[in-house]
């Protein structure tokens, strides 16, 4: 479903990624790890559109990224992308329920059928009695399944997490990785993990490592 050939990376002097070659299946979790500095957010955030490649060929399902630009870019990643990442980055003026909505209104879809969809998320997650809080009013543990809700609203081809349990506590990071198989299972949401803990890495389908920019 998504292809990596070749990809370079540098920024200035420092070459961070030295020809990766990656290839994720629909319904697979995978879970990249390395030490600090190996390329692996790097990895993920030209993987997920957010930065460009150097050098090399990235496609999802027959689309090449190259042909994206602009707007084009902006409304393929929101259709076909999810995020989540270390920090929730949910907007603390909007409620949960909001917060989850947002994607799919910038998607141009109907206010009533996003928030029906996000309600709906938001149950399966846990979450049902906390529709009307604002972040400040969760924890660290509901912030992050907001923000996995959030991820979800466009039903992305594939979610890419950056460090997803990085700010959780041990109980709650085995939770999210948890979360994340159920909504394979349910949804057959594919999933692309960077992750510093090999210990919930080895619960994925499969674990690429990462050292000195290319995976070994």
């Amino acid at each position: 479903m998504l292809t990596g050939k070749n990809i370079y990376k540098r920024y200035g002097v420092v070459e961070v990624l030295k020809g990766v070659n990656i290839e994720v299946q629909k319904g697979e979790i995978v879970s990249i790890v390395g030490s600090s500095g190996a390329g692996k957010s790097t990895l993920l955030h030209i993987l997920g559109t957010l930065d460009k490649a150097d050098m090399g060929e990235i496609s999802m399902n027959g689309t090449m990224f190259v042909s994206l630009e602009g707007k084009k870019l902006a409304a393929f990643r929101n259709k076909h992308i999810g995020f989540v990442f270390q920090f929730h980055h949910l907007l603390p003026e909007f409620t949960a329920l909001e917060n989850v909505c947002i994607p799919g209104w910038l998607a141009g879809r109907k206010k009533k059928e996003v928030e029906i969809k996000a309600k709906e998320l938001l149950g399966l997650l846990g979450l049902f009695e906390r529709l009307e809080n604002k972040p400040n009013a969760l924890s660290g543990g509901e912030q992050q399944r907001v923000a996995v809700a959030r991820a979800l609203i466009n039903n992305p081809d594939i979610v890419f997490a950056d460090e997803p349990t990085g700010n959780l506590d041990s109980a709650n990071a085995i939770e999210l990785h948890q979360l994340f198989f159920d909504l394979r299972d349910k949804f057959n949401q594919t999933f692309l993990i960077v992750t510093h803990n090999e210990e919930l890495a080895q619960l994925s389908d499969r674990v690429l490592h990462m050292k000195d920019g290319k995976i070994i």
